[in-house]
């Protein structure tokens, strides 16, 4: 049995599997949990189960739903008040970076993005929590 509070885990939704392998890689040195959804679908599948995931890393260019759309879904949910999203995406346009976090992100990366900024910033909001709207 694993406690709570050990290796955080961090729930990577990106459709680019040479992306999301180089994020688990990175997460997984930075002694985090990573745990890979190639869309939505297995993003939301992923969050029925127990326990959630301590953060998501989200993609915006997703197939079948973009990570804009499932962010507003995750955000009308109240089981998912608590969970804060990071955002790393291609589309670094300022309208698209405003759109991600008025719709519930609590930071947003663009790609390409520098190693260490992604870990850092995944333990700041690790360590800040959920900004309360």
């Amino acid at each position: 049995m694993s406690s709570s509070d050990e290796n955080p885990r961090i729930l990577v939704v990106d459709d680019d599997p040479a992306l999301q392998k180089l994020v688990v890689l990175l997460l997984k040195r930075a002694d985090m949990n990573p745990i890979s959804a190639m869309n939505a679908t297995e993003a939301a599948q992923i969050l029925k189960e127990e326990p959630l995931p301590d953060l998501v890393v989200l993609d915006l260019m997703l197939p079948e739903i973009s990570g804009i759309d499932f962010l507003k879904q995750m955000r009308t949910k109240s089981q998912f008040d608590h969970l804060p999203v990071v955002i790393l995406s291609a589309l670094a346009d300022p309208a698209q970076i405003r759109e991600g976090l008025e719709a519930g992100a609590d930071r947003y990366l663009t790609k390409p993005y520098l190693a260490n900024n992604l870990i850092r910033t995944v333990q700041e909001v690790l360590a800040a929590g959920r900004a309360k709207q």
